[in-house]
């Protein structure tokens, strides 16, 4: 993992999902803004998969449970797929509450990701 790398993800995931409660809360129906936002923030996520399946080749180990952090992985990756294709399907304003959710969520499994590959000692 690259740690900047993760901040601007973790930045991006987080005002993008806060943006898309805020839009849906506000009555608005799955745009092209926020599926753009889901759209990047799955973009990232597949890098940072590339990353981290690259990362032990190049001396970048993880110091905690490599399995836990494959499985944050992967989840994180399905989840804007997940949403996106639900969003596509059911038109509502909750469906844009359910994206930016998925967002937030998406951020936090990013920062727990970095804990395990950089913080903890395995």
């Amino acid at each position: 993992m690259i740690e900047w790398f993760t901040i601007v993800q973790v930045a991006i995931a987080s005002v993008g999902g806060l943006l898309a409660v805020i839009l849906g809360l506000a009555g608005k129906k799955p745009n092209d803004l926020v599926m753009g936002i889901a759209a990047l923030v799955e973009l990232l996520l597949i890098v940072q998969l590339v990353v981290a399946i690259a990362a032990p080749a190049f001396g970048n180990d993880a110091t905690g449970d490599v399995l836990e952090f494959y499985i944050y992985l992967v989840s994180a990756v399905l989840l804007p797929i997940a949403g996106g294709f639900w969003a596509l399907i059911e038109r509502s304003r909750w469906s844009t509450v359910i994206l930016g959710a998925l967002c937030l969520a998406v951020a936090v499994m990013v920062y727990r990701m970095n804990a395990i590959w950089f913080v903890q000692v395995a």
